[in-house]
Parts: structure tokens; C-alpha cells; sequence
């Protein structure tokens, strides 16, 4: 008698992480330890970090990125950012004043005037981009 045999289902294939993962991952730790770094440190933009961490988390780990995006601190800002476009309130002000300051330290620290105009024109450009970033009131749905 011949029993036909039916083939076993197809065992999931497990994939090791990528090296490119962890990357990401790891990459994404450190801006949080930077964005972090800058509650306390006033010449180091929080804001900035906290969305390039989830930038590299939205490719590295999902649970990481939803752990940043409930953050009771660090989540307004970046979901304000993520659904809207747009920043919390007073970020936008701290983030130009403090870039500001902080690219003026940093070209008056540089000896060859090329790299102070340099500066000055990566400062301006960005401060031109967030000035252009609407704020987020926090009322609209």
C-alpha cells in the first residue's frame, strides 16, 4: 500500500541581524546619551540627537523606537516631530540660540579663517531651516 507522504511545512528561516542593524542600533544609543548629555549641558542640543536617535532606531529596532517615541521627556518633542512636523513649543528658540552661541564658540576657536566662514555658513543655513519649522501648540489634534 502507498501512503502518500505529505512534505513537512517549511521551518521559518531565522536570520542572523545584520551588522547593519546593530549599526543603527548603536548609533542610535548614542544620540539618546547625547540628547540626554544636553539637558544638563548647555551648549549641547538635545533635540537635534533625539531625532536623529530615532531616525536610527526607525531602522535599527522597533522596541527601542517606541521606548524613545513614550519617553515621558524625550517623547513630545520627537512624536511633535514625527506627526506634524513641527516642535514643541520654546525648542525652537533654544535650538537657534543655543546653535548660534555654539557655532560662534567654535568659529572663534578655528585658526584658518576658511573654516570660520564655513561655520558661519552651516550656521546660517540651519538656522534658516528651523526658523522655517512651525511649532507645535500642543492643542491640535
Amino acid at each position: 500500500m502507498n501512503v502518500p507522504v505529505s512534505p513537512r511545512p517549511p521551518t521559518p528561516h531565522v536570520t542572523p541581524p545584520s551588522p547593519l542593524r546593530w549599526l543603527w542600533i548603536t548609533a542610535g544609543w548614542l544620540c539618546v546619551g547625547l540628547g540626554a548629555a544636553g539637558l544638563a549641558v548647555p551648549l549641547l542640543p538635545t533635540t537635534p540627537f533625539l531625532l536623529l536617535a530615532a531616525a536610527c532606531f526607525a531602522r535599527g529596532s522597533e522596541r527601542f523606537l517606541a521606548w524613545l517615541i513614550a519617553h515621558r521627556v524625550f517623547g513630545p518633542t520627537i512624536h511633535a516631530w514625527r506627526e506634524r512636523r513641527a516642535l514643541p513649543p520654546g525648542v525652537k528658540g533654544k535650538a537657534i540660540a543655543l546653535m548660534v552661541v555654539t557655532m560662534a564658540v567654535s568659529a572663534w576657536l578655528l585658526p584658518h579663517p576658511a573654516g570660520r566662514i564655513g561655520t558661519g555658513i552651516i550656521c546660517a543655513g540651519l538656522v534658516v531651516f528651523l526658523a522655517r519649522l512651525p511649532v507645535w501648540d500642543g492643542d491640535t489634534p
